[in-house]
């Protein structure tokens, strides 16, 4: 049965979940969110969909999930890719926990305030402080990188999915790949992972459909 992912490209935690399920070789599609439309507010979405009024959301036969994390764990035990052995479960897991509090967060609330709302309404103070923080997360995610090539043990795992998430969005929210030479090296293998696609190549939707 095809694992079905609610979703829309512009939402990075979305890409998390699609990009898990890209590259664990399980069979999905996308199904579009119109999330720009108000589709995800509506009574009908929250009743029928996620109550949360969120995506991602996956389905799988009777099953429904929430929450890019989840999903990527789910994936995990249904794939046997990307959860780490042994110990490293719980690296990745805290990584990925990490990623939702301190990277992600911040990354997605400074790139809907820098590009998705009209000139006037974006506030400099409140983007100003967005960034120190994802300044102070970016110093950390490279500083672990030194030396390795993933996150967690010797291959991809849900932390470097988790992680990488807001990273290859092409908007501009504060972050150059250049000033972060260990997180643009790690990048760059991601990206040439075979299987691995850009956000909107691999989710329906993006601002060019807007424009």
């Amino acid at each position: 049965m095809t694992i079905k992912l609610y979703c829309f490209g512009e939402s990075g935690n979305a890409y998390k979940a699609a990009l898990a399920l890209e590259l664990s070789g399980l069979d999905w599609e996308p199904v579009f969110v119109d999330f720009f439309g108000g589709a995800s507010r509506t009574p009908e979405y929250r009743r029928d969909v996620n109550v949360m009024g969120e995506v991602p959301v996956l389905i799988d036969g009777d099953l429904r999930l929430t929450q890019s994390g989840v999903i990527q764990h789910y994936i995990s035990d249904k794939s046997g890719r990307f959860g780490g052995a042994g110990a490293d479960r719980y690296e990745v897991l805290r990584w990925v926990l990490w990623d939702n509090h301190k990277l992600s967060s911040m990354a997605g609330l400074a790139r809907f305030l820098m590009n998705f709302l009209p000139p006037d309404k974006r506030p400099a103070e409140v983007i100003g402080f967005v960034q120190g923080r994802l300044k102070a997360a970016y110093s950390v995610l490279d500083a672990h990188l030194a030396g390795r090539d993933w996150i967690v043990g010797d291959g991809i795992t849900n932390a470097d999915l988790s992680c990488c998430g807001y990273l290859f969005y092409p908007e501009p929210f504060g972050f150059d790949r250049a000033d972060w030479p260990n997180i643009d090296a790690w990048l760059t293998r991601l990206s040439q992972t075979p299987g691995w696609k850009a956000p909107y190549d691999l989710m329906p939707g993006s601002p060019a459909d807007r424009a």
